[in-house]
């Protein structure tokens, strides 16, 4: 029998290094010609399979696919789309089977955060229960570093390593200027539940006194008199200040100190700005100048300055996945395993999907210092690592060269269309 056909797709906010995952797939299957036929990817996601409307990426040259290890991004287009459960809307998941037999896709590898690890499971579970022979891997991938069992997730370390970096530059700057201008400067990250990229800026600092001087982390509920206390006491010993916050940062009740009001398609709520509500609060509370910075997509897309330890994670996770997927191996997600912390050494373990979905980790107590308002030297061995090398890619006339696809259409075999 011929080989069948592979789906690969992208999900959720895009990573500096999820193209990186792509290349290890991509590259992996074309080595193994016996097993995998066509590699087919999602045009945005989880969307192209229900819509009928995927890239083969077989049209690309290997130079072009190698090239993805160097270009941030979501090469086929990424989506927040999250399906129902198998009970609320079948008819999802059915279309997703309907659209992986006509194309005779035999193999699943969906490549995101746990709302993507959990349409793995179901799409593995269905496919069992329609008796339709598919294979599902996860491949994990997420900046907030907030999945189980995985020692850390591709796409964190270089946006670790991004926030750490603006924040020692940033810190530089303020001080320079705190004498007559700047005393209190505020960096908004991301981290909705999960305070692993605020930690990161910990790096930082090098000596006591050095930026950042206050973590603001969604672990711990927000204490007004002691923040506030904690910035007059920097500015009176140091001169200045500066404070990194995760977007998600929580009242001592539960609610975000900043609501946008709304919901995403994941039915997150939509964070409205909490760097600004702090600066604002040093300014009304303290009387002191500041400056504030919402790194936003900047985190997440800079490709420029990433960590090696992260692009060669993240072509693992890819690579590996597709060999557990020729090995038969269903319904589970490569893992990264820590071996030792100085040097740092790791492997790829795996996880079956049903201890990874819809499970969120959050930073550990051990990691926060007593006040709440730090990271501890323990947080300090387990981060450091993740952001250690450089992989810079190409660059001409003083700018990045990054890849754009041809992406070019699989002709449709279905006439019906699926509206979403």
């Amino acid at each position: 029998m011929p080989p069948r056909n592979a789906f690969y797709a992208q999900s959720g906010g895009v990573t500096s290094v999820i193209n990186a995952s792509a290349c290890g797939v991509i590259e992996t299957a074309r080595q193994h010609p016996d097993q995998i036929g066509h590699v087919y990817a999602g045009r945005n996601g989880i969307i192209g399979a229900l819509r009928e409307d995927m890239i083969d990426t077989g049209q690309e040259s290997a130079e072009a696919i190698a090239a993805l290890r160097y270009t941030p991004a979501g090469a086929f287009g990424s989506c927040r789309y999250k399906l129902k459960g198998l009970e609320e809307n079948r008819l999802e998941y059915e279309r997703l089977i309907e659209v992986f037999a006509a194309h005779d896709i035999g193999y699943f590898f969906y490549n995101g955060g746990g709302d993507s690890q959990d349409t793995a499971l179901k799409v593995s579970q269905l496919g069992e229960r329609m008796g339709y022979p598919i294979t599902c891997v996860g491949i994990p991938k997420t900046v907030d570093n907030d999945l189980p069992v995985t020692d850390c997730c591709p796409g964190f370390g270089t946006t670790a390593k991004y926030v750490a970096v603006s924040t020692l530059e940033a810190g530089l700057d303020v001080r320079s200027m705190a004498e007559s201008s700047t005393k209190v400067f505020v960096l908004e990250v991301m981290g909705r539940h999960a305070g692993w990229i605020a930690a990161a800026a910990g790096l930082a600092a090098d000596h006591s006194g050095d930026p950042p001087h206050v973590i603001l982390l969604p672990e711990v509920a927000f204490d007004r008199p002691a923040f506030l206390e904690r910035v007059r006491d920097s500015v009176d010993r140091f001169g200045y200040c500066v404070i990194v916050v995760s977007e998600g940062l929580r009242d001592a009740n539960g609610g975000f100190i900043a609501d946008g009001g709304s919901q995403d398609a994941f039915g997150h709520t939509q964070l409205g700005g909490v760097g600004p509500v702090i600066a604002q609060m040093c300014k009304d509370e303290l009387g002191l100048k500041y400056h504030c910075a919402v790194a936003d997509y900047l985190q997440r897309a800079a490709r420029h300055i990433g960590s090696k330890t992260d692009v060669d994670q993240a072509y693992a996770v890819g690579r590996a996945a597709v060999e557990m997927a020729i090995e038969g191996r269903n319904a589970i997600m490569p893992t990264i395993v820590r071996k030792a912390d100085d040097p740092y050494q790791w492997e790829i373990g795996a996880a079956p999907l049903s201890d990874v979905a819809n499970i969120e980790r959050k930073l550990p107590a051990e990691y926060i210092t007593e006040d709440g308002l730090g990271i501890t030297d323990a947080a300090r061995r387990y981060l450091r690592p993740l952001i250690q090398g450089e992989d810079y890619p190409p660059y001409r006339d003083g700018l990045p060269t990054y890849i754009t696809l041809k992406n070019v259409s699989v002709p449709r075999l279905l006439g019906t269309p699926f509206d979403i």
